[in-house]
């Protein structure tokens, strides 16, 4: 009889103890740079603010009578190249000595920088166009602010989701359709039998930057679509694997993930906004600045971003909630449509390399933006166990009523 307890602790023998261990610390460890770039942040920001090259610069432009709409896009845009340049010795230990220290990046450092320079360019021009957006609203509601502001940060996330796959992912990877061949036969019947086009799905040259075995979804709507590093295919992936790994990004675009988790991080958004405009006045003062009217005024920026920093510390355990729940629903879809449990369990057991698959149950709550990779393999093994069981069930009872068919064309 077929057990799924077995099965997963046979699925996690797969790795040696001392493959374990070292996923447990990188991964402990990642908690640890969750944390430390929270401080360093703080201490940035505190900088920036403390040297006052945002109130000279403010002061110089309001001198000149502009709209204040060009002195916030102005101040933000300053803000995030500053804030990068002073963070950028961390930034290089935290995404790319730590990482290429677990083996898990394939990049020389000039490599990384040329995208992390990318990188921060569209952050910086970003982060200008939604300051651009939320200093208005502050200037126009100062009691209620807050309130659209979080409608604000929903459409930012939207805007993100819908314009990733199109403008800012080809930036850093070659996405292609899947060629033709066995996996790609499978991957479009797959599509076809659960009403997902086809042509959305691809793979990118993952392994340009990391080793990382991955697929993701991006985009909203039209510009949704499935993408597979060629990781999975150096790793030596079967078709049940892809079918298994393909099923679950296909759970994310059929069950709308996308646009769902848009809605919690603007409610998110919402609530962290509504304490910021309490807790600001409070954390100007700790700080020590001087000269700044008050939230409106952009030359608070450092401040108002220590504020939602530290807010959306807190609020970790929530945000790994709402997509840790997506994910497990996505690994639903994958058993219930491509039914592979196999094939996902071999797929998730290849992702211990970044990822400890057997956390205590307070870490998992704390930190984890998906299930253990143990908790899923054993779902994994249930979900085989009774539909093995189902199997069997309907075998014995064809085979009683065939017995019994025999019987009264016997007499």
């Amino acid at each position: 009889m077929f057990d799924p307890v077995a099965a997963t602790a046979g699925y996690m023998a797969q790795l040696s103890p001392a493959a374990h261990a070292r996923a447990t610390a990188y991964t402990q460890g990642g908690h640890w740079v969750l944390l430390w770039s929270w401080l360093i942040g703080i201490v940035v920001a505190w900088l920036i603010l403390r040297s006052g090259v945002l109130a000279r610069l403010g002061d110089r432009m309001e001198r000149k009578r502009p709209h204040p709409a060009l002195v916030s896009i102005a101040i933000a845009f300053v803000f995030s190249l500053l804030d990068a340049i002073l963070s950028l010795p961390w930034s290089i230990y935290a995404g790319w000595w730590r990482e290429k220290s677990y083996g898990l990046n394939n990049q020389i450092l000039t490599a990384w920088l040329s995208e992390h320079a990318i990188s921060v360019v569209i952050g910086a021009i970003s982060s200008a166009l939604f300051f651009l957006f939320l200093y208005f609203l502050i200037r126009r509601a100062p009691r209620t602010w807050w309130l659209w502001a979080g409608g604000l940060a929903a459409v930012a996330f939207a805007f993100n989701f819908l314009l990733a796959p199109i403008l800012i992912d080809p930036l850093f990877n070659k996405y292609t359709p899947a060629p033709p061949g066995p996996v790609r036969t499978a991957i479009v019947e797959l599509a076809q039998q659960n009403g997902v086009p086809s042509d959305k799905i691809y793979i990118y040259n993952g392994s340009k930057q990391s080793n990382r075995y991955t697929a993701n979804v991006s985009g909203l709507f039209g510009s949704a679509r499935v993408a597979m590093s060629d990781v999975m295919f150096k790793k030596g992936a079967d078709i049940s694997e892809v079918r298994g790994v393909v099923g679950h990004e296909m759970g994310h675009y059929v069950h709308n993930h996308g646009l769902w988790l848009t809605l919690f991080f603007g409610l998110r958004a919402l609530v962290g906004f509504g304490l910021t405009a309490l807790i600001f006045p409070f954390v100007l003062r700790l700080m020590g600045a001087r000269g700044i009217r008050g939230i409106a005024d952009p030359r608070g920026l450092p401040t108002l971003t220590v504020v939602t920093a530290t807010l959306t510390l807190l609020a970790t355990p929530i945000t790994v909630a709402a997509t840790r729940m997506a994910e497990s629903d996505a690994d639903s879809y994958s058993l219930t449509h491509a039914r592979e449990p196999d094939g996902l369990a071999e797929a998730l057991v290849k992702t211990i390399d970044y990822r400890a698959s057997s956390p205590s149950r307070l870490e998992e709550i704390l930190f984890y933006d998906h299930p253990s990779v143990e908790h899923r393999v054993r779902k994994c093994m249930g979900w085989k166990a009774a539909h093995l069981a189902a199997a069997a069930a309907t075998a014995r009872h064809d085979e009683d009523l065939e017995k019994s068919m025999n019987s009264a064309a016997s007499r």
